[in-house]
């Protein structure tokens, strides 16, 4: 994926902000926050809640720093785990300097209109500059498409709205001029080849439970975590140690299939992927263990950092 930066002219004062990517599951917000960025930071499935932390992405000019924040898609917890997910998209509101809020042509506009409201009043009562990104115009007709937009228009009167395809990258390049545009006046907050807050370790744990969102169905992807355990690093070649965590005994075998093979294909994919990210060699070993209901355990959550992002 090729990144996407607006330089600016040299007589324009340096801007630096945060941006934070928010809206409901399944839209396409990762999409999103990838293209903005140029990279592929966020794991991408079509499974919903395949988002469960808050990842920054930083993207720099020579007269600008954007700080991107892709949130977990907003709905109702039913585990602390999802209390925590939904902890950090309403977090979102509040410490942004631009809000992106993401729908798209499927999804019913008026879909959790609580949080809608609440991002409706950082609009019109805080001044927050808000972008309405209808996303996957390419599922839609333009008499359909003009509808919505005509629809957002009167449902947050104070945002700009624009349509995107974020998978296939038409119409992104405006969104991050208008964002440009709206961020405040200041220094960079991070060096100016930053690229992420999240270590090597986060973004192999990401890429291996990618492989299980979308190699299993279900409830299993959702009862699962990985932790890494070892991260080895050289010129050469990366050895990491991972542990699959699952919520009850009878997922552990789920997981590892007939004789180890369903295990052995995410752990071959996740390798893969991991070498094109490192672009160095990778020896990948996985081990799967059972934390009993992990997701309602604070001190589980606590160490899988759900507590203190």
């Amino acid at each position: 994926m090729e990144p996407t930066q607006t330089i600016l002219t040299p007589d324009v004062p340096h801007k630096a902000g945060f941006v934070n990517i928010i809206g409901n599951p399944n839209v396409g917000k990762s999409t999103l926050m990838n293209r903005l960025v140029g990279e592929r930071l966020s794991i991408i499935t079509s499974k919903a809640q395949t988002t469960r932390h808050r990842i920054m992405g930083i993207v720099s000019g020579p007269d600008f720093q954007i700080v991107y924040s892709d949130t977990p898609g907003v709905l109702k917890p039913k585990y602390k785990l999802q209390e925590s997910m939904l902890g950090f998209s309403t977090g979102a509101l509040g410490d942004a300097d631009v809000l992106v809020y993401v729908t798209d042509t499927v999804e019913q506009p008026d879909k959790n209109g609580e949080f809608l409201a609440k991002v409706r009043a950082m609009a019109a009562e805080n001044g927050t500059p808000v972008i309405v990104v209808v996303n996957k115009v390419d599922l839609t007709t333009p008499e359909k498409l003009e509808e919505l937009v005509d629809w957002w228009h009167r449902e947050i009167p104070a945002a700009e709205i624009i349509p995107v395809s974020a998978r296939e990258g038409f119409n992104v390049e405006p969104v991050i001029r208008r964002i440009v545009a709206l961020l405040p006046e200041g220094p960079a907050y991070y060096p100016k080849d930053t690229l992420t807050d999240k270590s090597l370790r986060f973004f192999a744990s990401e890429i291996i439970r990618e492989k299980i969102l979308l190699n299993y169905d279900k409830e299993i992807p959702y009862s699962t975590e990985v932790a890494i355990e070892s991260y080895e690093e050289s010129p050469a070649l990366d050895r990491i140690g991972a542990v699959i965590y699952v919520a009850r005994q009878s997922q552990k075998g789920i997981i590892i299939g007939h004789r180890g093979a369903r295990l052995k294909r995410v752990g071959t994919e996740a390798r893969k992927d991991l070498e094109a990210f490192l672009d160095k060699k990778v020896f990948l070993e996985i081990f799967v263990k059972v934390a009993e209901d992990w997701r309602d355990n604070e001190r589980a959550l606590r160490r899988f950092g759900y507590n203190n992002d």
